[in-house]
């Protein structure tokens, strides 16, 4: 009997620990609780005797993970529904009120953060309070006149941009049929009824002023995200062959991506086959791969609450036809020329100008078989001849395109995208690679350079065999 009870002992443990050790953390582990303080204390300089309060994200009305929206994350690191947080810029005290214990959902899903001393050790906060005490918290913090900051923006969730994110709620508040305001602004809307006559004012533009620079903890993780990027794209172009679906491609980077820990992905798979590639942004991702096309494969995960925004191309037979490689080749020269010319601590125009000479020597320099190629080879540099641009590409962070406040120069912990296209119109040609550069006190980091670009790289790439690489059967003759 004493056996059989130490075994089913055992047993049990076996059964039992993998469960304990697999559960989600009651707070984050992707970065300590004073990166979260640091932030914290950037909004306390910058809002003065102000209080600032953020609506955490709300449960999702399906089985999918929860996944916090950008603003609340950034200043808590906090990873439950409904949360709410108040900052009191007087007093320096972060307060968190949370959701109580649900004991139902917990024999289901396991503990999550719940009010008490827990909370407080484990994030940094001053207190964690229920969330039914905010209100109260709240008016009695605003007395006597106190202004109070909160988002505007609609929040910005797995996937999502400021931009598309504010686009949606503006789209969705116009329409006729619709007509819901953005949850900020329902809540703007509940903080003025709940402490009538409080100034509102707006939280984002101290937030994104705050995230434009990243921490060197911050570029870890955009590093780590841009590593899973990389690998995924070489990953789809080791597997890739004519026959296959744009998808097919797609999935072999998510492979990638989930086994790296990725939570979901930053955006949605761009894989474009030959005249598809026209379209910037094309997703739909069904179309198959034909001999001689060319691809562009851009594509990146959601990793810890940072993204990343890789783009490589390839030709879809595994070689570059010659008309192929002339393009290609004098694009990736004048690509390199502007990414050559980047450095710190000055304004993005000068580093336009400096890459214009350099682009003007390569292109007089250069071999055209083809009239057309050299005409949009000039094209392309004209471009950055005329333009007075006040930027070389989108920021990169916690979303795909980042927040992008004003700045007028390229400051260390600022990271952003290149991605210039050379495109000829008349044939729908598209050409267009993308890394992602980190600024730092001396130069530059070009996170991605480690997946190729050069068009040899990229066909011994092609020849070597792919994790998930399915063979042609062979011909009458034997060869595939």
């Amino acid at each position: 009997m004493r056996t059989r009870t130490l075994a089913a002992t055992a047993l049990l443990a076996l059964l039992v620990t993998p469960a304990v050790r697999g559960q989600a953390p009651l707070f984050t582990d992707t970065l300590p609780k004073d990166e979260f303080a640091a932030r914290r204390a950037g909004v306390f300089a910058a809002i003065g005797d102000g209080v600032a309060v953020l609506e955490g994200a709300a449960e999702y009305p399906a089985y999918v993970r929860f996944r916090q929206n950008n603003q609340f994350f950034y200043l808590t690191g906090v990873e439950v529904p409904r949360a709410i947080v108040l900052l009191d810029g007087r007093t320096k005290q972060t307060t968190l009120f949370l959701q109580p214990r649900n004991e139902a959902a917990e024999r289901m899903e396991g503990p999550v953060l719940v009010p008490g001393d827990d909370a407080v050790r484990l994030t940094g906060v001053d207190s964690a309070r229920p969330r039914d005490e905010f209100k109260d918290a709240f008016t009695a913090a605003v007395a006597g006149g106190r202004t109070a900051w909160a988002p505007f923006r609609a929040e910005s969730l797995g996937a999502g941009t400021p931009q598309a994110a504010a686009f949606h709620a503006q789209a969705t508040a116009s329409d006729p049929w619709d007509g819901r305001p953005s949850r900020e602004q329902q809540f703007v809307a509940k903080l003025t009824e709940a402490a009538p006559g409080v100034v509102v004012k707006d939280l984002d533009p101290v937030l994104d002023g705050l995230r434009l620079i990243k921490s060197p903890r911050e570029i870890a993780l955009i590093r780590e995200a841009t590593r899973l990027s990389g690998l995924g794209i070489m990953e789809g172009i080791r597997n890739a062959q004519p026959g296959m679906r744009e998808y097919e491609v797609e999935s072999m980077a998510d492979y990638v991506f989930k086994r790296g820990g990725a939570f979901g992905t930053a955006y949605f798979a761009l894989v474009a086959s030959g005249r598809s590639a026209y379209w910037p942004h094309y997703h739909a991702g069904t179309g198959e791969l034909k001999p001689g096309d060319l691809v562009v494969f851009d594509y990146a995960p959601d990793y810890n609450y940072y993204s990343s925004d890789v783009t490589r191309m390839f030709p879809a037979s595994g070689h570059f036809a010659p008309a192929q490689r002339e393009l290609y080749t004098i694009y990736l020269r004048l690509y390199q020329a502007l990414m050559t010319s980047i450095k710190p601590n000055v304004p993005p125009r000068e580093i336009v100008r400096e890459a214009v000479a350099k682009m003007d020597q390569i292109v007089a320099g250069y071999t055209f078989a083809a009239d057309a190629h050299r005409r949009a080879a000039v094209e392309f540099v004209d471009r950055y001849r005329l333009s007075n641009t006040k930027s070389l590409g989108h920021t990169v962070g916690m979303e795909v395109h980042d927040v992008n406040p004003p700045y007028d120069i390229l400051k260390p912990g600022m990271v952003f995208t290149i991605e210039p296209a050379l495109t000829i119109a008349d044939d729908r040609t598209y050409i267009r690679l993308e890394d992602v550069i980190a600024i730092t006190d001396t130069g530059y980091e070009n996170l991605s350079a480690f997946a190729p670009v050069e068009p040899d790289a990229i066909e011994a790439l092609m020849a070597e065999t792919g994790r998930f690489e399915v063979k042609m059967p062979p011909g009458p003759s034997g060869s595939h």
